[in-house]
């Protein structure tokens, strides 16, 4: 099987989003530990459910992301871009409901906005 690489920049743009995601999936999958303290969201002390949970996390974008990339059809294109759009909704509900208006929140709000918004271009045509 060979990897396709898109050759409009629509589609670039969306593949890159994918590719992104898939590092940050890899990141938060294989090193839950760094993932967390960048969050801010240390486990305590004997409490290591929280490891379990990014590993989970992170394997559902890692997953997610290279199917996108694998499959290269605008339907998982439109999926991966309204799951990470409707991420960045459920994070500008905790900047507004649970007091949340860190720096790092809306880094991450930024970030996976771009990363939802380029495979939604792309399948409705914006670029």
């Amino acid at each position: 099987m060979e990897l396709y690489f898109p050759t409009e920049l629509g589609e670039q743009l969306a593949f890159i989003s994918a590719a992104i995601t898939a590092a940050i999936g890899f990141l938060t999958m294989f090193a839950p530990g760094l993932t967390l303290r960048f969050l801010g969201l240390e486990p305590r002390e004997g409490r290591n459910e929280g490891f379990a949970a990014m590993r989970a996390n992170g394997g559902m974008l890692l997953g997610f992301a290279l199917m996108a990339i694998l499959l290269a059809q605008s339907t998982i294109y439109l999926t991966l871009g309204a799951a990470l759009g409707l991420g960045c909704f459920g994070r500008i509900l905790s900047i507004l409901s649970d007091h949340g208006a860190g720096w790092r929140n809306f880094l991450l709000l930024i970030v996976f906005f771009i990363l939802a918004a380029l495979p939604l271009a792309y399948v409705y045509e914006l670029v």
